[in-house]
Formats: C-alpha cells, sequence, structure tokens
C-alpha cells in the first residue's frame, strides 16, 4: 500500500539546479573579449601524471581588460600548460615569457560571436536534455508507486509538481542563454 507514497522533491530540484550550475560555469569559459580568469577553469593541465586544474600549477591574473597571465609555480610545466590552453578550444594563443605564459584576448568578429552563440545554445540544450532526464526519474518514481497502489489523484498531483519544477529550470535554462548570447553578441 503506498498511499503514504512521498516523492523528493528537493532531491530532483537539487539535482535540475546541478545542470544549472553546470550550465553557469559552461558559460564562464565562453570568451565574450574581455578577459576573465574564468575562462580558463575548463582548462586541465597534466602534471606530475594527474590532470589538474590550470589554478593548481600557477597564478592566473588578469592584468588589463584584453589580457590574461598565468605565473606558472613549476618552470618544468610551463610547456604543458601551454599546450593546454591551445588545446583547450578557447581560440587564445598563449605567448611564453620564462614561467609566465601570456593569453591576450582578440577582439570577436562577428562570424566568432556567432560561433559563440551557437555553442552557448549547444551547452544550454545539454542542460535541459539532462533535466529532462531528471523530470523522467521522477515520473519513473511515480509509475513505481501507482503500480504499490497509490490513488489517481496522488498520482497527478506529483506529475503536476515534476512537471512544474521541470517547466521552472527549462525557463531559469532558456533564461541564462538568452541573456549570454546578448553578452556574446554586444559589441
Amino acid at each position: 500500500m503506498a498511499d503514504d507514497f512521498e516523492l523528493d522533491l528537493d532531491d530532483l530540484e537539487r539535482r535540475m539546479d546541478g545542470a544549472m550550475k553546470s550550465l553557469r560555469q559552461e558559460f564562464l569559459s565562453l570568451r565574450t573579449g574581455r578577459a576573465s580568469a574564468s575562462m580558463l577553469e575548463p582548462v586541465m593541465v597534466d602534471a606530475y601524471g594527474a590532470i589538474t586544474p590550470i589554478n593548481q600549477v600557477g597564478t592566473v591574473n588578469v592584468p588589463e581588460p584584453r589580457m590574461i597571465t598565468v605565473n606558472v609555480w613549476d618552470k618544468a610545466l610551463t610547456g604543458k600548460v601551454e599546450k593546454a590552453i591551445r588545446e583547450s578550444g578557447l581560440g587564445i594563443n598563449p605567448v611564453v615569457d620564462g614561467t609566465i605564459i601570456r593569453l591576450p584576448i582578440p577582439e570577436l568578429n562577428e562570424e566568432r560571436r556567432r560561433e559563440l552563440t551557437k555553442v552557448a545554445g549547444q551547452y544550454a540544450e545539454n542542460a535541459r536534455i539532462a533535466v529532462r532526464n531528471v523530470r523522467r526519474d521522477g515520473m519513473d518514481q511515480i509509475k513505481a508507486a501507482k503500480s504499490d497502489g497509490i490513488s489517481e489523484d496522488d498520482q497527478k498531483f506529483w506529475e503536476t509538481a515534476v512537471q512544474e519544477l521541470t517547466d521552472s529550470s527549462i525557463a531559469n535554462i532558456d533564461e541564462a542563454l538568452e541573456s549570454k548570447q546578448e553578452e556574446i553578441m554586444q559589441v
């Protein structure tokens, strides 16, 4: 008898929020024409046999609006850090000067801006898929409880609650995408 069935909406919401947090992190890595230390967050360096975030092998600074510097702590890793930045897909050409790597941020042209809005759109779609997967998990739990004997009214109540949570999360993703695309397209 499952009349006392209660879906853990907080867990579903937490998982959907996780997709949104992940999306925000991915958006930070997209260049918008201004230098930001967060652009390097997704860059991982093969240091001492382990894949390590770039901020754990050097100091990341933004000395001016169109320049990022990475002061690598171990001179032996300078080449690996440079390689990781080149292969990161950020479209930045590192300039090595001893243990300091300079990353000049070029002005974005119209074509590159359009490419970046498409990438942002793909990131948002991945987040939507993650939210829909969480929704499916919730709906599966409700179906399982139905076979255990919850009432049809309870089933409808929980399905509506899960759908409202999903709609809210998707709306937040769409809003974040629109905001990021506007930021990218500003000249």
